[in-house]
């Protein structure tokens, strides 16, 4: 192969790993043919490493570089062992699962993202001024009635949200200009700089941080569709603070530590390997009963937000759930309800399971579309506000009007 040509060739795999989502840019591509120039390309192996060194700079993202490097440098003889697989002598191979990064990849490439595209005939001009654009269609779409296609383009935009920014104190103390202690300790080692002749005057105050978030997610079968999308973002939302989420079917399942994986589809695959009920029954009040015994006191110590997820069609409803939503809500800083059936606008809490909850949550909010999202990191980020449209008689509320 000419020299030109595998330069071109590294261009098309640099665009590939870049649509699967690695941070791959044209300085990169550049350091990749000049690393090519330096090395001396030999073997395959050469190549692989060279360019792994180049463009793989985090450890999620080698499995990533594997799979693409497979699909893009593969060997002539890959079609001969291919029609020796499909032959009828070929020993059948059990299916695998898919390594994580892979549909990524896939994507990458089938989808036209590594070829230069040809030119697109002219397009006649239209006047869109009284129509929507796919954007605010999108923002607006029901999670449930989304294609493929549409959910890719939902998680993308889950992780672009500007997360909330909202901060405590705390009774740490950190070095503050305006505080009100003195820092003898670090006045004195701020004197050794003048060799003694004064003492610069240091000061400490309280720390802030963001608080941390605990989330409790439904994954029966009427909520599997919104489960995922909620799963995305609060992936996302662990990347800027502490965030401990709990799935709950028939049982409760601890899910924290799969979610801290860098990678979104990683995270969700390792989340798939732990739950065994998804899109099961729904057993609510056994499960926020397991949670207020055996998890509270280790995630609910420093005075979390709690986000519930759930629709709230408890099939025992009964004093059980009442008494172990009180606790929970007294154990948290904030109880945020987010419930999908928020999306009908002639939605009343008519069940007895919503009526046994609702009178112990700060807030009541959709959780359907990414409007609802946006709204949610919103109310996240400013002080605890009653949603509007809910008016509170007597005992439980009742929906008036479409929940925003």
């Amino acid at each position: 192969m000419s020299e030109g040509r595998l330069a071109q060739n590294v261009l098309y795999f640099g665009r590939a790993l870049r649509a699967a989502g690695l941070g791959v840019g044209p300085g990169t591509m550049l350091d990749a043919a000049e690393a090519m120039r330096i090395a001396g390309i030999g073997s395959r192996e050469d190549l692989y490493w060279t360019l792994h060194a180049v463009f793989v700079s985090r450890r999620e993202d080698h499995a990533v570089f594997d799979q693409a490097f497979q699909l893009f440098w593969r060997r002539r003889a890959a079609g001969d062992k291919l029609m020796a697989l499909l032959s009828p002598v070929a020993v059948p191979v059990a299916p695998q699962a898919p390594k994580p990064g892979l549909r990524r990849v896939e994507e990458a490439f089938f989808a036209g993202g590594n070829k230069p595209q040809p030119e697109a005939p002219p397009e006649i001009e239209v006047d869109a001024r009284l129509t929507a654009s796919d954007a605010d269609v999108l923002r607006t779409r029901d999670f449930a009635q989304m294609s493929a296609e549409e959910l890719e383009q939902a998680r993308c935009r889950i992780a672009a949200l500007n997360m909330p920014d909202d901060r405590v104190r705390t009774r740490r103390l950190t070095p503050d200009p305006r505080g009100r202690l003195v820092d003898m300790r670090a006045a004195l080692r701020a004197s050794l700089a003048t060799g003694g002749a004064f003492i610069p005057l240091r000061r400490r105050g309280p720390s802030e941080r963001p608080p941390p978030v605990v989330a409790l997610v439904d994954i029966s079968g009427s909520m599997s569709d919104y489960a995922r999308p909620v799963l995305h973002f609060l992936h996302a939302l662990t990347a800027r603070r502490r965030v401990e989420t709990f799935l709950f079917g028939t049982r409760l399942t601890n899910v924290s530590r799969a979610l801290r994986h860098r990678d979104g589809d990683a995270a969700l695959a390792g989340v798939a390997q732990m739950v065994p009920d998804w899109s099961g029954g729904t057993r609510i009040a056994p499960s926020l009963r397991a949670f207020n015994k055996d998890w509270s006191r280790r995630v609910m110590a420093q005075n979390p937000v709690v986000l519930l997820v759930t629709d709230g069609l408890e099939r025992d409803a009964d004093d059980t759930l009442s008494r172990e939503m009180d606790r929970l809500h007294r154990s948290c800083r904030r109880l945020v309800w987010l419930n999908p059936l928020l999306r009908y606008a002639a939605f009343e809490p008519r069940a007895r399971g919503v009526k046994a909850m609702l009178p112990h949550v700060d807030e009541f909010r959709p959780v359907h579309d990414l409007a609802s999202l946006e709204g949610l990191v919103k109310a996240l980020s400013g002080a605890p506000q009653p949603v509007a449209g809910v008016r509170r008689a007597g005992r439980h509320s009742r929906m008036e009007g479409t929940l925003q």
